[in-house]
């Protein structure tokens, strides 16, 4: 009798040089990253997204998501906004993102500075007040007196 052989070669491994193109993981990843960046669009008030001058299909299905309260339409949507955001460039929606949290972060740090000072001043401490003149020479004394006076 006559046996089949039977073959096993059904990848060329001569093909080494040939490129396939990005994995099926970094997609996914890229895919993921963009439908977080999507989600985060629709966080925003609708001022910061008119700054962000979105294609007029994005900026659409991102009104539609502020608007869905089923867990389950909202998922889809997310999923949609990501698959929208896949068309266009984002470098610029991520930059004006990221200024925006720079500019929040930049705000925090002020507020808790000043913060700071309020407590120290209403310590009832007179070198407080002269430390916070000697930092900010243009601020008012009288106007900072009457103001703790005031506060205690």
């Amino acid at each position: 009798m006559c046996a089949m052989k039977k073959s096993y070669d059904t990848y060329n491994l001569d093909d080494d040089d040939q490129d396939d193109g990005p994995s099926k993981s970094l997609l996914k990843r890229q895919s993921t990253e963009l439908q977080q960046l999507g989600e985060s669009l629709i966080e925003l008030a609708p001022q910061e997204l008119d700054e962000l001058q979105l294609p007029e299909k994005l900026r659409d299905a991102i009104d539609v998501a502020k608007r869905i309260t089923a867990h389950g339409g909202l998922y889809r949507q997310k999923q949609f906004i990501g698959k929208l955001m896949r068309k266009i460039d984002v470098e610029p929606i991520r930059a004006a993102l990221e200024a925006r949290r720079q500019l929040h972060r930049t705000e925090v740090l002020r507020l808790r500075r000043v913060e700071q000072w309020r407590d120290r001043l209403l310590d009832g401490d007179a070198a407080s007040l002269v430390a916070l003149l000697e930092e900010y020479p243009a601020a008012d004394r009288s106007q900072l007196e009457r103001l703790i006076a005031r506060a205690l």
